[in-house]
């Protein structure tokens, strides 16, 4: 990832619309899923600047969380924002024992031109214990490849049907998928296919905006959610939540 998108995610991770959406989405799945029990080891794999781990500490204080990530920098920004055990490495190879973890998380990883899918999936399974839970967050569709994906170094996009058979290869089991971020979709699409940005705006989505437009899309997003906790499935949208339980 380029360096002043490390920057912007250290500012913002916390802060932006999406991110709290995508915190939220993924706390919500562990949290379905009963990973929040007394004593659970879960790891968010490419925890970059800290933000989800320190989402998840707010949210389940009694689960022991880890975080791994590549670049070194942004490891130290995120040891000093959640005060978590940051290891460096890659996803894949994880220095991790077999069985090590209850769940894993991993946010808009796979999708990294550095990273092997098969190989860090095989990982993820590896050091998952028995009946251990992988929450995924990835974005949705090639056609979607922008400018934003260059600034982050994602080489690749995902549909739902997609990520299932991914999981289905690598041996998981109990494989959901769904989308979101999805009444917002097409304002995403126009942004970047159609390069509806100000002049002079940096290719990154990673930027604030005016508080009255943060506000109204968190509130969009948090709809969402609750609609999808109640079961809803949605045929669409910016991102694809997948969950898988190791057998």
């Amino acid at each position: 990832m380029e360096r002043a998108e490390y920057e912007r995610l250290a500012a913002l991770d916390r802060r932006l619309w999406w991110f709290r959406g995508l915190h939220a989405e993924i706390a919500a799945a562990l949290e379905r899923r009963g990973a929040w029990r007394t004593d659970e080891r879960v790891l968010d794999a490419g925890c970059g600047t800290g933000g989800l781990l320190a989402t998840l500490r707010q949210r389940m204080p009694s689960v022991e969380l880890f975080g791994l990530e590549l670049d070194g920098i942004a490891a130290g920004v995120a040891r000093s924002a959640t005060g978590r055990l940051i290891v460096g490495g890659s996803v894949n190879q994880l220095p991790f024992l077999d069985g090590a973890f209850s769940a894993i998380v991993s946010a808009d990883v796979l999708c990294h031109g550095g990273v092997e899918e098969a190989a860090a999936l095989r990982e993820f399974r590896r050091c998952l214990r028995p009946g251990g839970l992988l929450v995924l967050n990835l974005p949705a569709y090639n056609w979607l490849l922008s400018g934003h994906d260059l600034a982050v170094h994602n080489i690749r996009r995902y549909t739902a049907p997609g990520v299932r058979s991914l999981l289905a290869s690598a041996g998981f089991a109990r494989i959901r998928t769904g989308y979101w971020n999805t009444i917002l979709f097409p304002l995403m699409v126009l942004r970047r296919k159609l390069r509806w940005r100000r002049e002079g705006m940096p290719a990154s989505d990673v930027v604030l905006m005016p508080a009255p437009m943060e506000r109204l899309f968190a509130s969009i997003v948090a709809l969402e959610a609750a609609l999808v906790g109640r079961g809803l499935r949605f045929p669409f949208g910016g991102s694809v939540l997948a969950t898988a339980v190791r057998p």
